[in-house]
């Protein structure tokens, strides 16, 4: 357990601003700082804040309350972001935050991808420190993260596994949307009629209780986290998403109801195979081109730190659980491959 105060004093600083900015990009700073904290990096985090919050906005301010009874009109409507925000910042101090979790998850998990999948992936992160101790700063960003899903909140097709294929097969045999040269939303606008999206999605073999669910949300995070080495120059930032959003799932998971851990599942999955559709390049890279692993996993972290990245720092922290998890050091190498491509950017 994380005690010296850190991360809630980041927390403090990172709620006078919005879940997005110069437009609709993500603030990435409430993911970041906690992976910073969990992994035993407190000293830097405020000089990294420093840095990183300068390109912030203002939190966003309601027009409109969202009221128990009208939450679904304005469910994935941007222009309501504000709205969203206060009304769960009733929600996280008017009841326990499970039960807020448990209500909202199976209504949010539909629209996973929002905000390319910020959405979930904030949200795990602030479950995660909930799981690690409750107070004000950690229930505030708990409700920031549900309101920025559900302001975002964005359908991509779904099909029920019911293949035979393992998760790395199943990412294997993803197809690529045709045109990648446009953004996120373009590019999951093409899954609708891509030739073997369905398919694909189906591939995958079916769990027979909430165990395996949760199982198979692990390999998938290991799959995806091994398909980053040679494929990242698709988008070395995007790609990421593949990796880091099942992540998101599979922590939430511990404050959830078993019964919600299989549809939690598909729609993790789901939201994986439609990065990986998006942003999978033609031809990977050749396996001698690639870097290999350094003998320390700290060390990745460390250097992901020192890099300052936000996206190297959050893929780093999905690495290095997959790796503690299965000892696997391509998961290791993605990192510095991550470090290399964003470099070029």
């Amino acid at each position: 357990m994380n005690i010296d105060g850190t991360l809630d004093e980041a927390y403090d600083r990172l709620h006078r601003t919005g879940p997005e900015f110069e437009g609709w990009l993500t603030n990435h700073g409430p993911m970041a700082v906690e992976s910073m904290v969990r992994r035993g990096h407190s000293r830097e985090v405020h000089r990294w804040l420093d840095r990183y919050i300068r390109r912030l906005d203002d939190l966003p301010r309601g027009t409109s309350p969202i009221t128990a009874d009208g939450w679904r009109t304005a469910l994935g409507d941007p222009r309501r972001l504000g709205d969203w925000l206060a009304f769960f910042e009733r929600e996280v101090t008017e009841q326990p935050w499970r039960a807020v979790l448990e209500t909202w998850w199976p209504r949010l998990l539909p629209g996973i991808a929002a905000g390319a999948t910020h959405g979930v992936i904030r949200t795990g992160h602030a479950v995660h420190a909930l799981l690690d101790r409750q107070d004000g700063p950690r229930l505030t960003e708990f409700g920031q993260a549900l309101g920025y899903w559900a302001a975002r909140w964005q359908q991509i097709p779904f099909a029920i596994p019911s293949g035979t294929a393992d998760p790395a097969s199943a990412i294997a045999g993803v197809p690529r949307v045709p045109d990648q040269n446009a953004g996120i939303n373009h590019r999951l606008d093409q899954l609708t009629g891509l030739t073997g999206w369905p398919t694909a999605l189906a591939a995958l073999r079916p769990p027979t209780d909430a165990g395996q669910a949760r199982d198979l949300l692990a390999e998938l995070t290991t799959a995806a986290a091994v398909h980053y080495l040679p494929n990242a120059h698709g988008s070395a930032v995007m790609l990421v998403h593949a990796a880091t959003a099942p992540m998101a799932v599979l922590r939430t998971l511990p404050a959830l109801p078993s019964t919600q851990w299989v549809m939690s599942l598909h729609a993790a999955w789901a939201a994986g195979a439609a990065v990986t559709a998006a942003y999978t390049p033609a031809t990977p890279t050749p396996r001698h081109s690639l870097p290999t692993a350094p003998e320390s996993a700290d060390e990745v972290f460390a250097l992901a730190v020192r890099h300052q990245d936000e996206h190297v720092i959050k893929l780093a922290d999905t690495c290095l659980e997959v790796y503690q998890r299965t000892g696997r050091p391509d998961v290791l190498a993605a990192v510095i491959r991550a470090t290399e491509l964003i470099d070029e950017l």
